[in-house]
């Protein structure tokens, strides 16, 4: 009597939630990447540092041996492009520090609203913070075009408006989860959600590329413009059909409420009103994700805003072609990111390891798979181009399996204060949003194969120094200061272990009617059937009741 009654994931209310929220991400993800393939036929001709101005210094010999060992040469100073056409498309004269600060201020924006976000989502809700600001980011996307040909420092501001917009997406869709995915789904519902970011680099790489050549408004126009109608398209459905707890929740099951909010327990709260910031920063465990967030980042920040110039730089790969392959590797890390999910969760729920080990074992091997892979693309040349794409494929695959560890691992530690701990490790994790195109910019100014390897061996000693980090701080259980002081009173729960006749009971997990809102009523259990339980120490519980007659039982 009493027992939880699971409600099925599939085509549940929070099921759909997180299908939304995927699809939100993919129109995230669209609008943040978009650029990083338009600017390539944004641009007349690809700028090259002065000492390869002169371009009759590459000898014919040279030219002849890149196009057998590569396809098309570098003729007329175009990397990976085919014909002079492709030179005569672009609008814009752009050298590639500017280029490079387009990619990167959108990251400026976005490192600015992780923390309040994450605030504003606990205590307010992730519907209506993200559903807003992602109508910013969809009209943003639509005035890209106008602004880029009216000054390239006003491209410069929507790509900081559209990033400070873009920046409460993690933190409230962390809040959001931490209100909607009972511990034992926590995993599958983060990793189908957030495989909504790998789905918006493969619609972006491989269709922009497309768009490029044979799009409207000169090609490169039609990739914004496409953007953000389709985002805003989304936000009019994701307020129609979304709320930000299963109780606010139109068209939710009572069974499906009371599965979620019992499973949740004592590590939820509606509204945060305390938040424990000295603590929160002093736990080993946070710093693990700090670390972990920022170090993952580093490579899908690399690969996001470099890897079509790399294809295009260092493999020679032709537009078209760059588009298709460039979004190879988030095809696999997709279906890695959902196989990912369903084994964390799956293993969790047989009890072979425990949940600290789950997500230290995924996020270790995440990184030194990283490790391996990113350094062999390194040693990769231009004839050996299709087997650098598999490898990059392969360091993909490997950072999916975060998807099990630090992605998740927020919900472990603090479910009420997801939201807020989310904006914290993004915060560490824009930075190589910031610094990344710049860093891969400097250490290729000639654009040659060597220098480009230097870039990837930077990803492999970054990913090392997560890989060891994570492994002694992280943890995967609630920690104690997680636990808001008011929920402390609300949700503590009496079970028959804490009347047991070893374990005297504790008045705080002795409920009055008055501060139960929140813990629904198949939970209660009438006293005599406690007392029915030989294990129940009858003289303990009497004297408890007895102390206050309104007391009420509740176990799950």
């Amino acid at each position: 009597m009493g027992e939880l009654i699971k409600a099925p994931m599939l085509f549940s209310q929070r099921f759909y939630m997180s299908l939304l929220a995927f699809i939100g991400l993919i129109m995230v993800y669209v609008t943040r990447v978009n650029i990083s393939v338009a600017i390539l036929c944004m641009i007349k001709n690809p700028v090259v540092n002065a000492t390869l101005l002169n371009m009759s210094s590459w000898s014919n010999a040279e030219n002849s041996s890149k196009r057998t060992a590569c396809g098309e040469g570098r003729d007329s100073g175009g990397a990976g492009l085919s014909n002079k056409s492709e030179l005569q498309t672009g609008e814009f004269d752009w050298d590639k520090l500017t280029r490079s600060e387009l990619l990167s201020m959108y990251f400026y924006g976005y490192i600015i609203t992780q923390i309040p976000s994450g605030w504003l989502a606990s205590r307010y809700g992730g519907k209506r913070v993200w559903g807003v600001n992602m109508l910013v980011c969809g009209i943003c996307s639509l005035v890209s075009p106008i602004c880029a040909r009216t000054h390239v420092y006003l491209l410069y501001f929507v790509r900081f408006v559209l990033g400070v917009a873009a920046g409460v997406t993690f933190p409230c869709l962390h809040a959001l989860l931490g209100q909607w995915a009972p511990p034992l789904e926590r995993t599958i519902l983060t990793a189908c959600t957030f495989s909504g970011i790998p789905i918006g680099n493969i619609v972006t790489f491989s269709i922009s590329g497309v768009l490029c050549q044979s799009g409207f408004d000169n090609g490169w126009g039609s990739i914004f413009y496409l953007s953000g109608i389709f985002t805003v398209l989304w936000v009019i459905a994701w307020f129609l059909m979304t709320a930000d707890t299963p109780a606010q929740h139109k068209w939710i099951s009572e069974r499906e409420r009371v599965y979620i909010e019992s499973s949740i327990g004592k590590g939820a709260v509606k509204k945060v009103r305390y938040v424990p910031w000295l603590k929160m920063f002093t736990s080993g465990p946070l710093w693990a994700v700090i670390v972990g967030h920022f170090c993952s980042n580093y490579l899908a920040y690399t690969l996001i805003t470099s890897l079509p110039t790399f294809m295009k730089e260092s493999l020679n790969f032709d537009i078209k072609q760059n588009g298709v392959l460039s979004s190879l590797p988030y095809v696999c890390q997709f279906v890695s990111t959902v196989s990912v999910g369903h084994a964390a969760d799956l293993i969790r729920q047989r009890g072979w390891i425990s949940t600290t080990n789950v997500r230290k074992s995924f996020q270790v091997i995440s990184f030194l798979g990283i490790t391996l892979f990113v350094s062999i693309v390194g040693l990769m040349s231009c004839e050996q181009r299709h087997i650098a794409v598999l490898f990059l494929c392969l360091c993909t695959v490997f950072n999916s399996l975060s998807r099990g560890g630090y992605v998740v691992n927020h919900l472990d530690l603090a479910p009420s204060y997801a939201g807020i701990l989310f904006g914290i490790t993004n915060t560490a994790g824009t930075i190589p949003g910031m610094i990344a195109p710049i860093i891969a910019g400097a250490l290729t100014p000639n654009r040659t194969a060597d220098e480009w390897r230097i870039v990837f061996y930077v990803c492999a000693a970054v990913a090392a120094f997560g890989a060891v980090v994570y492994f002694f701080l992280a943890d995967g259980e609630l920690q104690e200061w997680a636990v808001p002081p008011d929920v402390k009173i609300k949700m503590d729960i009496l079970e028959p272990h804490m009347i047991t006749k070893d374990k005297p009971p504790s008045l705080t997990t002795l409920l009055t009617p008055d501060k139960v809102n929140s813990v629904p009523e198949t939970a209660k259990v009438s006293a005599q059937e406690i007392q029915q339980e030989n294990e129940v120490d009858s003289e303990k519980l009497q004297e408890i009741l007895k102390s206050d007659e309104n007391i009420q039982i509740y176990r799950f």
